[in-house]
């Protein structure tokens, strides 16, 4: 039977309920996907090699917000330590690529597509080092399912299918100017002109290959082998500056999570170039804070309010650590979350950047029966990136060099083999030393935003992870502007215009985020929940 479907309009409400499990559990917003996971813990693995073959798979499922050409981040709670381990799996900006190179050929900014905006991909190598470092099974093992559905096919899900057509508006007009480099794209993910809808197949044997030659060679293929060859082969044919000697010294690097005490629970965040420290300080700025359900309105007025100067503070000294002016302790202390927190009146303020020396994407989480967990997230940036698909490969490669500025007083400045500001940041709560779970919600600069909230709603409001998630969601956008969702309600909405936040109501929330949570209760019961903003379940065993 064929049949439309529009993933925005729904005749009736539907509800999503918290998921149980004792054995294992997957969280991401593809079904096929969080099973992938779950089979591969049935199989012997752990929750690392869940979220390797889960990550995997969203290359293929999801490769309207991430693919081979991603970045990654990683928190792994390791229950026989009693530790989280942080992996920062960003990759640098091209040696042949400086802010005077792109300004001289007459940019205001980094642009978003094309080959100025590429920076070496670090998923391939997140999946080699933790598979090396955490995993059970072998890597050839945890990707071959991602393998399977690049081969074989899959039915593409409807938010998805809805992202894909938008794609190809924007690669259309690409392809006009520059045929010769964005032809690639329509090859792989809209052949005979036109993107898969709702339901029907996609396949894509070149993933497939590329897959298997990255489980074979632990990665290597991708940075110092046959996949590197072709990379900086095509790059030079079509005016890239990506080289294979960018890729040779590249490895995902090991970080120390940070983190800060709320209200009795620790926040985890990956440090710097990651701007999940703009949720912590938010988040410290908050912690005297007694919310009260009582007073909604004052309680969404202090969020926002705090959220936009962690902002303005993420947004002027967020940066690769190596070329920070400021310390992260600094940004994080309780000295200037105070002096942030006297800003905070009873109207909307411009925020501006303080002085601390004076005081998408696609997210996934897992867990294991013998308490290991894991917080990945995994992204192109913007949908499927730069648009630049090397052929015979599959491979798309991200945009994050966007973030970077052209502004040489800027630490966040574009130079070679400098990190960009990076947006994708998965999150992690522990208590008394002891691993509560990971969440994230994903969605570039929505991110920091959406882990504020759904902390507040855990720890404040005493929600349940579904709750949690299905809650209406705010998102400043700058200056004073604040985009909610249809659902939040109407009066809060118009008190918070007489505080002075200029208010949009959107009609549709794909830019509020999209977010997973494992918790793990007082009975050692894991408790899973998904986003209703996107095609998600909770795979359970």
């Amino acid at each position: 039977m064929q049949f439309s479907f529009d993933p925005f309009k729904y005749t009736y409400p539907s509800q999503r309920r918290v998921i149980y499990g004792r054995n294992g559990m997957v969280c991401t917003s593809q079904p096929l996907a969080a099973q992938a996971g779950v089979d591969i813990l049935k199989k012997g693995g752990n929750a690392v090699d869940a979220a390797i073959a889960t990550a995997a798979c969203m290359t293929v499922l999801e490769p309207t917000s991430n693919g081979l050409g991603s970045d990654a981040f990683a928190l792994v709670w390791m229950k026989k330590d009693k530790k989280l381990y942080g992996l920062n799996g960003s990759g640098p900006a091209p040696a042949l690529l400086d802010a005077k190179t792109v300004k001289d050929m007459g940019f205001g900014e980094v642009p978003q597509r094309g080959w100025i905006p590429v920076t070496v991909p670090g998923a391939p190598s997140a999946w080699a080092s933790l598979s090396e470092r955490f995993g059970r099974l072998p890597l050839e093992e945890t990707l071959e399912p991602a393998a399977r559905y690049a081969e074989e096919g899959y039915p593409v899900s409807p938010v998805t299918a809805a992202a894909w057509r938008a794609a190809q508006k924007i690669f259309e007009r690409g392809n006009r100017m520059e045929p010769e480099l964005f032809s690639h794209w329509f090859e792989v993910f809209a052949p005979e002109g036109k993107t898969p809808g709702p339901g029907q197949i996609w396949r894509s044997p070149d993933h497939a290959r590329s897959l298997r030659e990255i489980a074979a060679t632990g990665a290597e293929s991708f940075y110092r082998g046959n996949i590197a060859e072709k990379i900086d082969a095509f790059s030079q044919e079509t005016g890239g500056y990506l080289r294979r000697q960018d890729l040779q010294s590249y490895r995902a690097e090991w970080v120390e999570p940070i983190s800060v005490c709320y209200k009795g629970f620790d926040v985890w965040e990956i440090p710097p170039n990651g701007h999940g420290i703009v949720a912590l300080m938010a988040l410290n700025i908050l912690k005297n804070d007694k919310f009260d359900a009582r007073d909604l309105t004052g309680s969404y007025h202090r969020q926002i309010e705090a959220m936009k100067l962690a902002f303005a503070d993420g947004q002027r000294y967020v940066a690769d650590p190596r070329f920070m002016s400021v310390s992260v302790e600094s940004l994080l202390s309780d000295q200037y979350a105070a002096s942030r927190r006297a800003l905070i009146g009873e109207e909307a303020l411009t925020p501006e950047y303080g002085d601390p020396s004076c005081g998408g994407t696609v997210y996934l989480c897992s867990a294991d029966r013998e308490g290991n967990m894991v917080s990945f997230i995994q992204s192109n940036y913007r949908g499927f990136g730069s648009g630049v698909v090397v052929p015979g490969t599959g491979i798309a490669f991200n945009d994050r060099g966007n973030n970077f500025s052209l502004n040489e007083e800027m630490e966040n400045c574009l130079a070679p083999g400098k990190k960009p500001y990076h947006t994708i940041i998965p999150g992690f709560l522990t208590r008394n030393g002891e691993a509560v779970g990971p969440f994230g919600v994903m969605g570039g600069f929505m991110q920091p935003q959406g882990h504020l909230q759904v902390v507040i709603n855990t720890v404040d409001f005493l929600m349940n992870p579904q709750e949690a998630l299905d809650a209406p969601r705010w998102q400043w956008t700058g200056v004073k502007e604040i985009h909610v969702e249809r659902s939040f309600p109407y009066a809060i909405t118009e008190e918070l215009a007489r505080m002075g936040h200029r208010m949009v109501v959107d009609v549709n929330s794909t830019s509020f985020g999209r977010g997973q949570i494992i918790w793990r209760n007082d009975e050692g019961v894991l408790v899973g929940a998904t986003e209703p903003r996107a095609d998600g379940t909770v795979a359970v065993w």
